[in-house]
């Protein structure tokens, strides 16, 4: 069995002697030292490499030299949730009865974006068929509440669609 499988297959305490002197041997302790000098000494050299090109904010500015391509940059779309808020608010408006509702809120909610509110000040208008409805409304979010107007109207189809839509 060669001397280090020795040194730690032995439970005596010559063997804990043994590797002790190994590593805390006059080579072992000049090695370390020389490492720690290198550090202590290339540490700040490499710190003062960094430094060296006088880097201020007041350099700092656009680099127009890159053209990335010709690419039109498409309109940001307002609201991703917002078609969904004003489908059900459009369907809230236009399955009330207005003549049942007297005046009183009618509330709406979508599940799928988190939103709700209430529409008041519902008028209708237009003969049979021809209905359009009229409407202040509330979109409550986790980012703040905001107020809209808006307006309904019933196709010739019979179906509702949303005329008029917005931010007060």
């Amino acid at each position: 069995m060669p001397p280090t499988a020795q040194t730690f297959d032995s439970d005596d305490r010559a063997a804990f002697k043994r590797l002790d002197g190994a590593v805390y041997s006059r080579p072992g302790r000049l090695f370390a030292s020389a490492c720690f000098r290198l550090a202590v000494l290339g540490a700040p050299l490499l710190l003062a490499a960094c430094g060296a090109g006088g880097f201020t904010l007041d350099k700092m500015d656009v680099d127009r030299s890159i053209v990335t391509g010709s690419v039109t940059s498409a309109p940001s779309p307002q609201d991703p949730d917002m078609a969904s808020d004003q489908s059900t608010i459009r369907n809230a408006v236009s399955s009330v009865d207005v003549e049942e509702l007297g005046g009183k809120p009618v509330p709406w909610a979508n599940s799928e974006t988190g939103s709700r509110g209430s529409v008041t000040n519902l008028v209708q208008t237009g003969e049979k068929g021809s209905y359009c409805r009229a409407f202040s409304v509330s979109r409550e979010r986790f980012d703040g509440v905001s107020m809209y107007k808006g307006q309904a109207c019933m196709s010739d189809a019979g179906d509702w669609r949303l005329d008029n839509f917005t931010a007060l």
